[in-house]
């Protein structure tokens, strides 16, 4: 799904504007570009610290107490709905830097998901910030286009070039002059808006399928507390018309309903190794982009064969996973992740239940620093079951119908988010595609100095 502003965009091809000498600027074409500006003159580069000034009045007096961070997911939260707590003390802010709404935070701690720390601008408010961040605020006051010019990776490679390795080798460590001299790109205010708009319109789009995910999610939360009797309770606050009359729930081992399975992998197996994810059961080389287990050190891993499920015994969260018959394999799991299958009632029933009482089965866990829950452990939990089957796959199946509206919702956001990356791709060029790295005058030094 195309929106309206970013079907105007036509191609052009990337490229140095003439012939240049080796210390003069570069100039940068995206690949992309609006019809009103396909005869313009490529992007200019200039250093951050030319455009922008550095933020650094500090919290003296503690009057500010709401303090913030910056997430490589979600950007500049506030920390208390981050970590679901204060991680920093209200006696330790007086040297946290103040930070204004439309000011932005570069947290150089790197991760899987920013590899050189994320650039986030500040859209919740005023707060304070750690000062193992970097503020800065830019002179002029509309800067969409850098807000999403800094979700790109065009400006890492600069970044990767004057960090200095530091104590810790989680964090970027770069001095207050080589960070003001990051070249960024420099364009008129009109094609800045124009890309802006462009790109806000995706992200208003992707939001909007983002709630309806989250409200399809919420209901089936919502449906399983009144499907499933709630902690505590024996019966649950809703039935099916046609189960009504049919009795009352019974509490029941788990262990009249599953079945171990134990077949161990060998050197002339060849099955996929498989591990757990948010969204369920998957192929390891799908999850990593990369085998963590090879064929040699798979020997005597778990089987597990489809329409079979699985868990993490050495864990709190007690999330459960099924093999659904749809993913077709059979596969291998740790050693640590049982494996059993169900012999009496439906499959699905039985993981939306397991689900639902996840903090009563947890409770049965053994251990203190690590506790486990054993399969036999697992098979003598009681819990309520409906007094028929025939209700098992009732539910089950109002439950696999949102599960496919959800999976589907899933799907769309997911296209929306790969369709922005690879029009960023376009509309952003990255300065390694022209020869800008070799050729960009922007010293640390000058402007140090």
């Amino acid at each position: 799904m195309k929106p309206a502003a970013a079907k105007k965009v036509e191609g052009a091809s990337s490229s140095r504007s003439g012939t240049r000498e080796q210390d003069a600027p570069t100039t940068l074409v995206p690949k992309l570009r609006f019809p009103e500006f396909r005869g313009a003159e490529g992007w200019n580069q200039v250093p951050l610290g030319q455009i922008s000034d550095r933020v650094t009045a500090k919290n003296k007096h503690g009057d500010c107490t709401r303090v913030l961070t910056n997430s490589a997911e979600h950007g500049v939260v506030d920390q208390r709905d981050y970590f679901d707590k204060d991680i920093a003390t209200a006696g330790n802010l007086e040297g946290y830097f103040v930070v204004e709404r439309g000011d932005y935070v570069y947290n150089p701690r790197n991760s899987n998901a920013a590899p050189v720390g994320p650039i986030s601008r500040n859209n919740i408010g005023k707060g304070v910030m750690s000062p193992l961040y970097t503020v800065f605020r830019f002179k002029n006051e509309t800067t969409d286009f850098y807000s999403h010019y800094f979700k790109t990776t065009c400006w890492h490679w600069y970044l990767r070039q004057v960090a200095s390795t530091g104590a810790r080798h989680d964090r970027m460590s770069i001095s207050v002059g080589a960070f003001a001299a990051m070249p960024v790109p420099a364009l008129s205010p009109a094609e800045q808006q124009k890309i802006a708009s462009c790109l806000n319109s995706v992200d208003e789009l992707i939001a909007t399928h983002t709630r309806k995910l989250d409200a399809l999610k919420a209901h089936k939360k919502g449906l399983m507390q009144n499907l499933f009797p709630r902690e505590g309770e024996t019966q649950p606050r809703i039935r099916f018309p046609e189960f009504r009359k049919a009795g009352e729930w019974g509490e029941r081992l788990l262990g009249s309903f599953i079945e171990e399975f134990r077949s161990k992998s060998t050197v002339q197996d060849e099955f996929e190794v498989m591990t757990s994810a948010r969204s369920g059961l998957v192929r390891q080389r799908d999850y990593y982009d990369n085998d963590r287990i090879t064929e040699r050190d798979n020997i005597g891993f778990n089987i597990i064969p489809p329409n079979y499920m699985t868990y993490r015994s050495r864990s709190d969260d007690r999330q459960f996973y099924f093999n659904e018959n749809n993913l077709g394999i059979t596969g291998i799991v740790s050693i640590y992740y049982p494996v059993f299958r169900v012999i009496n009632g439906s499959n699905k029933f039985l993981i939306e239940l397991l689900s639902s009482f996840s903090r009563v089965v947890g409770k049965y866990s053994v251990g203190t620093s690590q506790t486990v829950l054993s399969l036999n452990q697992l098979g003598r939990i009681r819990l309520p079951f409906p007094p028929t089957e025939l209700e098992q796959q009732r539910i089950a199946s109002s439950l696999t119908t949102l599960d496919d509206l959800i999976a589907a919702q899933t799907q769309k956001l997911e296209a929306l988010k790969t369709h922005k990356k690879g029009l960023m791709q376009q509309l952003f060029p990255a300065p390694e595609a022209t020869g800008a790295r070799q050729a960009s005058p922007l010293r640390p030094e000058a402007v140090e100095a």
